[in-house]
């Protein structure tokens, strides 16, 4: 089979197949963790086949992708890869559940990006991660929560940092229907102060305990300004 992908190892061949997709020197100018653009993409499932009309590989069962900082789980995964070494990947979850994404961000305050979708497509040339359907983006410091938005289709801007929540009123190829309520929904949490309690966003409404110390600033994710859904009230 002439595969434009590199197999340099199958392990477990009764459970699961690893895939490296190996790319040479393209540098990330993203928020996001900078070197995981240029890291290989390995991925971990059940099983595999690769299309050779289509020049595509597609996985399936348990899926795990891996790519530096970057994990993202779902139950298959579409991936292929250009010419010129970018690689495209249309992860979507089993009936009823969410596919996730997680990736470290450039921040130095161990900051993480975290996301679930039924469909998150990965653009290694755009440099973006689209969040399609029951979409949530999340904020990290370490494993706390800080910052949530949710919406039907959230596109997340590597190179620039920025993410667009967008509720009603959606392109026609966007691919998703609009948000029934015709809104998006956010959570921002303020930053701690020494001596002061941070806010935590988890269940029964609990806050942590106070901070001894206060992280370094962090300019966090910046919202671009077209959001849907502000017609309804």
């Amino acid at each position: 089979m002439n595969s434009p992908f590199h197999i340099p190892f199958l392990r477990h061949l009764g459970r699961a197949v690893v895939l490296a997709l190996a790319l040479a020197g393209i540098a990330s100018v993203a928020q996001a963790e900078k070197a995981d653009r240029g890291k290989p993409m390995n991925i971990d499932a059940d099983a595999m086949r690769y299309d050779d009309l289509k020049q595509t590989s597609v996985f399936t069962g348990n899926v795990v992708v891996t790519k530096g900082t970057i994990v993202i789980r779902g139950d298959r995964i579409d991936v292929r890869q250009d010419p010129e070494g970018y690689q495209y990947g249309v992860v979507t979850a089993a009936p009823g559940k969410l596919a996730y994404y997680k990736q470290k961000r450039d921040s130095g305050n161990d900051e993480w990006i975290e996301g679930e979708a039924e469909t998150i497509e990965y653009d290694s040339r755009a440099d973006n991660v689209k969040f399609i359907r029951r979409a949530v983006m999340r904020r990290l410091i370490g494993a706390t929560p800080n910052d949530e938005s949710s919406g039907p289709l959230i596109v997340y801007d590597q190179s620039n940092d920025t993410f667009t929540v967008n509720g009603a009123g959606l392109p026609p190829n966007a691919g998703v229907a609009s948000q029934p309520s015709g809104r998006v929904r956010a959570i921002l949490t303020p930053k701690p102060t020494a001596g002061q309690p941070a806010a935590q966003s988890g269940a029964g409404g609990k806050t942590s305990a106070p901070a001894t110390e206060a992280p370094a600033p962090s300019k966090g994710l910046r919202s671009t300004t077209t959001l849907g859904g502000e017609a309804k009230k």
